[in-house]
This record gives C-alpha cells, structure tokens and sequence, in this order.
C-alpha cells in the first residue's frame, strides 16, 4: 500500500511538470497586452479680433503658464499661425483682425474654421469692433449664441469661454467706453442662459481692473502689462476646465487632507471723487487645492456704506461679497476679482478673505 502511494505522488508530480513545460512555449508565444493609448491633447482655439490674433500676446503667457502648471496635454489650434511674441509657445489661433462678430456670424465664417480644427475648448474675446461700428449689444450677444451653437453643431461637448471685454477708449470714437460697459453688464446673464452641463459657457471677467492709460497702447489694443492681466484672467477659467478634461492633472484636489483651501484678498481704489469712490478687490488662491467659492469681508474706512457691486453678490448687513455664479471655481494659483462702488470720505478699505474648498 505504501509503494502504491509512493508511485501515485510521482505520477502526480511527472504530470505536473510536463504540464509547466508545455506552458512554457505557448506562453512565450503570446502577444503583450497592448499598451494603452495616449490620449490625445485638449484642443484651444482662441478665438477672436486683433486682439487674440495681432499679435495676441497674451496668448504666449498663457500657454507657458499652462504648460509650467504641468498641462503639457493641450494644443493651440487655429487657421492662422503665430505673429511673434519673443518666446516659444504654440501660435495657432483664430484671431482676425478688423473682425466684427456679428459679420462673423451672419457670413457663416465659423464652421470652416471648426472644421480645420476641430477643438474641444474655445476661448472667446470678440466685440470691441463691433462696438466700435455701434453695433448694439442685443445684435452682438445674438451673434455669440449663432457661433456657440456652430461650435455645439462641431462637438456636443465644446466648452466656451467668453470675455467680458476689455475697456476701450479711442481717440475717434467718445462713445465706445459706455459701449463697452453696456455690453459686458449682459455677457454673463446671457452666458448663465446659454450654458448646459455638456456644454458650459463660462463669462470671465477682462474688464475689471484693466486701464485703457496703462494697459493699452492705443486706447484699444493691449500693451505687455495688459497682455499680462488678460492672461492672469485667463488662466484660472482656463486650468479648471482642462482639470474637469483630465481628472488627475494639474489642480485635481487628490485625497482628503492633502491640502486645504485658503485665498487672499487685495484692493485698490480705481478711481475716486468728493464723498466716493470706485473700490476693485482681487481674490487669489493662495492654497494648494481648487476653491469652489469664495467670500472677502470689506470694511470700509470712515463708516463708508458700499452702493454697487459687480461680479458679486453683496451681503449689506456684513459688508460681505461673495462670488458671482462663474467666477467662484479658482484653481491653485487663480485669482478672479470683483469692483464696488461705495460712499465714503475716503479711499480705503481693508478685506478679508474666506475660501470653500472644491
């Protein structure tokens, strides 16, 4: 019985090995797992006049911010190429200089360029000829929602970024400042309007804080410091959605506890006059994770009393501003700002800022 035994173990243990032997070649014979793609870069068109396309340098400081922020993964693209700008970046845009919108439009220009491009974010600051030509701001806004539905018509999914643009104050044209104001006042309610949860159409805001005396060469067209804040403004609106792209990139809040939320605020009076004053207060993200909101608690020097806010939402009772339905996702590093109008003897304030964490 024993011998019996002994002689069933080797038999099981021959088996066995011959089995792995004849493994052994089909398994090397078999093919590697395929690696997985790479997916492909997140395509930006910007979009717009002279000022995104002549030369647009602005657009050079926002793809190296980009790019130094670890998006590495997004691709300029345009029907017309770089104008310069004394620094390497990806040059392709849309920007057409002399272009009214509303001709745009009504030519049906847009779905050409859509179709060379095929991007999947557009970055949109169209208007200030428009404005010029005194064209009205319902013919204006009725061409944004034209080029937003050719974009919808090119990819379901496109993300818009549209500009309240920046000021303008040309020697031949006395009107345009207001023109502007009036204009920008209904970007972001048409916006609220136009957005959808597959599609958001986003107002970032490129006229508070921007001075047509020290940031334009000409009253219309940004010099290097106005290059610099249209990029600043950019950017946050920018980052948060190719987080939203590429969960896990740049800017993703991680687990819980790797970072906490924390924004500062800053102000400056833009402009004053007897018993008031025009207040501007810039909110960053001083933290190491996205913000989905913000506050900024302003005491006024002097018993001042705020009348009007902009890009917020006034608490009277607190003197406390929180943010506008689309200026309240910050990413690390962003900054988005709102502007006041108060009644007071003198031009100053201190503020304190709160952040909720995304």
């Amino acid at each position: 019985m024993r011998n019996r035994h002994l002689l069933r173990a080797a038999l099981t243990a021959l088996a066995l090995v011959l089995g792995l032997l004849g493994a052994g070649p089909a398994a090397a014979d078999a093919a590697p797992a395929p690696a997985k793609a790479a997916a492909d870069p997140v395509r930006i068109m910007p979009l717009g006049d002279s000022i995104t396309g002549s030369p647009g340098c602005w657009r050079s400081l926002l793809w190296n911010r980009l790019q130094s922020a670890g998006h590495t993964d997004i691709d300029f693209v345009g029907t017309l190429g770089p104008q310069g700008c004394g620094r390497p970046h990806d040059g392709d845009n849309e920007g057409h200089g002399g272009a009214l919108v509303t001709n745009v439009a009504s030519q049906n220009l847009l779905p050409g360029w859509l179709a060379a491009t095929r991007p999947d974010i557009v970055v949109m600051h169209f208007g200030t000829n428009d404005v010029w030509s005194n064209r009205s701001p319902e013919s204006i806004l009725a061409a944004y929602g034209t080029l937003v539905d050719q974009m919808r018509a090119s990819n379901p999914r496109m993300k818009v970024l549209v500009a309240q643009i920046i000021p303008m104050n040309p020697s031949t044209c006395g009107e345009c400042a207001r023109r502007v104001v009036a204009l920008n006042e209904r970007i972001p309610g048409w916006a609220r309007s136009k957005s959808t949860a597959d599609s958001p159409v986003i107002a970032v805001d490129q006229w508070t804080g921007f001075s047509t005396a020290s940031d334009t060469y000409d009253g219309v067209h940004p010099n290097a410091s106005g290059d610099e804040k249209i990029a600043d403004r950019w950017y946050p609106a920018l980052a948060d959605l190719l987080d939203r792209e590429n969960p896990g990139d740049p800017g993703d809040p991680g687990e819980p506890g790797e970072g906490e939320a924390a924004c500062a605020a800053s102000f400056r009076a833009a402009s004053s006059w007897q018993g008031g004053y025009q207040g501007e207060v810039t909110v960053r993200n001083t933290g190491t994770v996205p913000v989905s909101g913000w506050s900024v608690r302003i005491t006024l020097a002097d018993g001042g009393r705020i009348t009007q806010v902009w890009n917020g939402t006034l608490d009277a009772g607190t003197g406390t501003v929180r943010n506008a339905s689309w200026n309240g996702a910050l990413a690390a590093g962003g900054s988005a700002s709102f502007g006041f109008i108060a009644s007071a003897a003198s031009a100053s304030a201190t503020v304190d800022c709160t952040a909720t964490a995304a």
